[in-house]
């Protein structure tokens, strides 16, 4: 039975991508050759590599002054590569703090120099987005997440400053239309809505780059990537193709217009059902509900039992949630069919 994955990544895929993946790993584009071996300089690849770039541009309405980079590291290295880069010696920037991961960001850019933290949630357990904050102009660079994975918040806007906006958006990547241009730098691992792990997405514009004065180590100058067309290193082969067939997927699916209304479908359906019904309860705050991940409760602990029964008997995979919060966290991410997301309403409205 194909089970209805929740998992907030590695995560759901669509079906035509595994399909094709699948025949790409046995015969690539008819050369008698595995795409898990082919060269990362072969014209077959480079084509992959220049679509998937052109791809992300045309979805995210990008123009000439920003580049796209297929790296590694997840955005784990992105913490680091992002201060590395936009940070001066002796700097200033400012972060918000609203969830696990702003936090390890916070810890990575406080080692280039000075990090105001300027809004956080963490003392009520990152349950809403900061706001009420400004970013004034002495600041290198700001820094935010679009959605926490883990606690299911997300920003619905974005603060103006002049500072650069340096944006994790590792799982909500492609969920919605937003204006992209008014980001610095958009970094996302692949692994949550675009594909399996591997691959990191970074945007970039082009002119807040070379700034800093620092002498930065090469694999993290994002000017050596562009000037190499994001083929500095063997690249992650296989997860940028997988990413490629994503991107297609979602263009021929309407584009980002499309995946909003499906998402927000999605995500009405359940929150609809764990606000009517009273063993259940969600830990953000019902402004800054995500899409991509709803994080909740049982009410009644004596109901545990018989509910992770039945939603295991019903196929549902990965509704567990993160082991630093507890409860459950269902992820549905583009890929995910209204009708998996049915299946765990009526599971729980059985109980």
């Amino acid at each position: 039975m194909k089970k209805h994955n929740f998992s907030a990544g590695p995560s759901i895929l669509p079906q035509e991508v595994f399909e094709k993946a699948a025949q790409a790993v046995l015969d690539f584009n008819g050369m008698g050759l595995s795409i898990l071996e082919i060269s990362h300089r072969s014209k077959e690849f480079i084509a992959v590599m220049e679509e998937a770039r052109a791809l992300v541009k045309k979805l995210m309405k990008l123009g000439d002054d920003y580049e796209v980079l297929f790296l590694q590291g997840g955005a784990s290295l992105q913490f680091v590569m992002a201060p590395f880069n936009l940070m001066k010696e002796g700097g200033k920037a400012a972060y918000l703090d609203s969830g696990s991961w702003a936090a390890a960001a916070i810890k990575e850019g406080k080692k280039f120099g000075t990090v105001d933290v300027v809004g956080s949630s963490k003392e009520e357990k990152y349950s809403f987005i900061p706001k009420d904050y400004t970013v004034g102009t002495e600041y290198d660079f700001f820094h935010c997440t679009s959605n926490n994975t883990i606690y299911g918040t997300q920003m619905k806007e974005f603060p103006k400053t002049e500072a650069p906006i340096v944006c994790d958006m590792s799982s909500d990547i492609f969920s919605r239309e937003i204006d992209f241009s008014q980001f610095g730098i958009i970094y996302a691992g692949a692994q949550k809505n675009m594909g399996p792990s591997g691959a990191t997405l970074v945007v970039v514009k082009k002119d807040i780059l070379g700034k800093t004065g620092r002498n930065i180590p090469s694999y993290l100058d994002y000017s050596l990537h562009i000037s190499k067309d994001s083929m500095f290193n063997t690249p992650p082969v296989f997860a940028v193709y997988c990413s490629l067939l994503t991107l297609q997927w979602i263009e021929n699916n309407g584009g980002l217009a499309a995946a909003e209304a499906r998402n927000n479908a999605k995500a009405k359906l359940l929150y609809d059902e764990i606000d009517n019904n009273p063993l259940f309860e969600c830990f953000s705050v019902p402004e800054d509900r995500g899409t991509m991940n709803v994080s909740f409760y049982l009410t009644d602990e004596s109901k545990k039992e018989a509910f992770d029964a039945a939603w295991k008997a019903a196929g549902i995979s990965g509704l567990n949630g993160h082991r630093s919060l507890g409860g459950y966290r269902a992820s549905i991410y583009n890929a995910m069919p209204i009708e998996s997301v049915q299946v765990l309403v009526d599971v729980m409205k059985s109980l």
